[in-house]
């Protein structure tokens, strides 16, 4: 009789029946590895091609387009299945399919944030010094700076010319382009700087660009450099000094996502914090073809520096957004809100094992083991919280559990090493029951960060069903 064939002790049924721990998807369902590579060959497309928060709305708004959806004309008269979105200043954007039930039931929300860490050209950026051309940035969100020294950058965004034209700028992504650098010491002459925390290792206004180094070919002229920059700038897309001004400029990491690790288990790419439920969650309303409740999915803005401003989550475009769905309606605003459920989809920090002092592995969440539920964010005491109720989980899992839908939950790391906020606050602030739904990734906030397929896979299905 083999070990496995073995009549169990009372004590080990008991562990049976009683103990739980969250398996390997791939493990218990070895299907899903070929699953999920289907599913993310699209979702790396999505984030080699749509970088910052412009370039993820237009390329939602091509996908909604084709996917019948129209804009929404709040005068209008929706019927169930129909569906809509509402782009707000080309930087957030908010789809809906209507559903069967009367909106005065409740409606189901999905919010990710499509904005990531990053460097911004400062309003005057460019400069000459000692013969080198260079961008001035000014850091976006929480990062670690020394992680954005000697890699390779591009450069996204809009600038608006005096005449009121706009120039779209991408320079870094095409194979063809040259790329942008920021330089650190090397270690001969790095004593001093080794002697800095590691946090003051590359310091915010040592964040500078190389952009040139060529000057203008004439004799006499102060800051050569920078007038030959400006001359290829304004030759590629007819631009002044004066136009950055009038600008948003934003610094990625410059190249594409890729499959990382031997077995192409896993995505390495910049912006999948929030990029990677923002992509399963556009999937998962375009796929709702006829749910039961009405679906409201936000793709926001400004989540990396607290929600704010006109196109953040902290503002009041979404509540305006929802009162006009209730007007359209015909029902009461409060009434809709109060039965409504949302999912505030954001990452968090899958257990390291090369860093595990500042995890507490029972309650982290780990790659390769589904979507994480997080009953609360925050720091230290909870703070910057909404702190879902046990009703709320009680919805939530079961949705996860009805449609077999791989899940784990998890802690932002051990209680007083830090944390970190999302929009639940926000969301919740409005009266909704809300709660943390997203992807583990390792290494959070760097230039390049890691994650699994099969959890991006199974964060797309807890979407998916949560719609229904």
């Amino acid at each position: 009789m083999s070990s496995e064939e073995k009549e169990k002790t009372k004590g080990q049924e008991l562990q049976d029946k009683l103990t739980w721990k969250f398996p390997l998807a791939a493990k218990e369902s070895p299907e899903l590895a070929a699953e999920a590579i289907r599913f993310c060959e699209p979702y790396k497309d999505f984030l080699t091609n749509a970088k910052i928060e412009r370039e993820v709305v237009r390329y939602a708004v091509d996908k909604l387009e084709e996917a019948g959806y129209t804009v929404f004309d709040p005068a209008a008269h929706y019927k169930s299945g129909d569906k809509v979105y509402y782009n707000n200043r080309g930087k957030a954007i908010i789809a809906t399919t209507f559903g069967k039930r009367p909106l005065s039931e409740g409606i189901r929300m999905n919010a990710a944030h499509i904005d990531s860490p990053r460097l911004d050209l400062k309003p005057s950026p460019l400069y000459e010094k000692d013969g080198v051309a260079y961008f001035k940035t000014h850091y976006y969100g929480g990062l670690r700076k020394y992680q954005w020294a000697t890699i390779p950058l591009a450069l996204h965004g809009v600038i608006y010319k005096k005449d009121g034209s706009c120039v779209d700028v991408r320079i870094g992504e095409d194979p063809s382009d040259p790329v942008l650098y920021i330089s650190d010491l090397l270690p001969h002459l790095a004593a001093k700087q080794n002697g800095r925390r590691l946090g003051d290792g590359i310091r915010g206004e040592e964040l500078n660009i190389i952009v040139g180094s060529v000057p203008y070919p004439e004799d006499g002229l102060k800051d050569a450099v920078k007038l030959n920059v400006l001359c290829i700038l304004n030759e590629k897309f007819g631009i002044t000094e004066a136009d950055f001004a009038r600008a948003e400029l934003e610094v990625t990491v410059a190249g594409p996502a890729r499959d990382a690790g031997l077995d192409r288990s896993l995505i390495a790419s910049a912006g999948h914090d929030d990029r990677v439920c923002a992509f399963p969650a556009l999937m998962a309303e375009i796929d709702s073809k006829e749910p039961e409740y009405t679906t409201v999915t936000i793709l926001t803005d400004k989540e990396e520096i607290g929600s704010v401003g006109n196109t953040g989550l902290n503002s009041d475009y979404v509540r305006h957004y929802l009162e006009y769905l209730a007007e359209n309606g015909g029902v009461s605003y409060k009434d809709m809100l109060k039965g409504a459920l949302c999912l505030s989809s954001d990452v968090s920090a899958a257990y390291d094992p090369t860093f595990a002092d500042v995890y507490e592995p029972g309650n982290s969440c780990y790659l390769g083991k589904g979507t994480v539920i997080m009953k609360y964010t925050g720091a230290r005491g909870k703070s910057g919280s909404s702190d879902a109720s046990a009703e709320t989980m009680y919805r939530v899992i079961d949705i996860m559990d009805r449609d077999k839908v791989y899940w784990q939950t998890g802690e932002l790391g051990k209680v007083d090493e830090g944390g970190g906020g999302t929009v639940a606050q926000f969301i919740a602030g409005m009266n909704i029951d809300v709660v943390d739904v997203g992807v583990p990734v390792i290494s959070m906030h760097a230039p390049i960060e890691i994650v699994s397929k099969i959890d991006v896979y199974e964060t797309y299905k807890a979407y998916r069903a949560f719609y229904k």
